[in-house]
This record gives C-alpha cells, structure tokens and sequence, in this order.
C-alpha cells in the first residue's frame, strides 16, 4: 500500500462561537432529558430507557465540556495577551 501525502497543507481551524456552542449542546441534552422524564414508563415498557439515559449523560458530559471549553477560552486569551496580541471576544 502507498503511503498518501497530501498535495497541499491542512487549512486553518475554524473558530468560532466555542462556548456559546457548547452551552447550547448542554442545554439541549437536558431539555431532552426533562421532556422525556414523564414517559419513562413508556420507554421501560418499550425497552428504550436507553434514551432517557442517553441525554442525562450527554448535559453530564456537556458540563464537563463547558468547563474544559472556558479554560481553553480563557488560556488563548491569556497565551494572547502576553504576545501583545489581540483577540477577537468570543460570544459568550
């Protein structure tokens, strides 16, 4: 098998609202936890309680994602300020 080298370099990382993104994500997850809440006899009768369970661990994993999201956020603009850089402010 030949090895595959790219004909051009990688293009840069697009940025972006990170944390507003993230929030939201979360935000969703748990609002689709708490919607499906009153029909958890439904999805027991059904066998899907998997869904139930799916977003409450998707807002737990969002939280975490939230707080690694603000430190990344906050260490950019750290790593910029002592450059004498200056950054565009995210939307939070």
């Amino acid at each position: 098998m030949a090895k595959w080298t790219p004909r051009h370099e990688a293009p840069e990382p697009l940025e972006g609202p990170v944390v507003a993104t993230i929030t939201g994500g979360t935000i969703l997850w748990f609002v689709l936890f708490l919607v499906q809440l009153p029909f958890y006899g439904w999805f027991d009768d059904h066998g899907h309680t998997w869904w139930v369970w799916t977003c409450l661990a998707g807002a737990g994993l969002g939280l975490i994602g939230i707080w690694y999201v603000r430190k990344r956020d906050a260490a950019i603009k750290r790593a910029a300020a002592t450059e004498g850089l200056t950054v565009t402010p995210s939307a939070e």
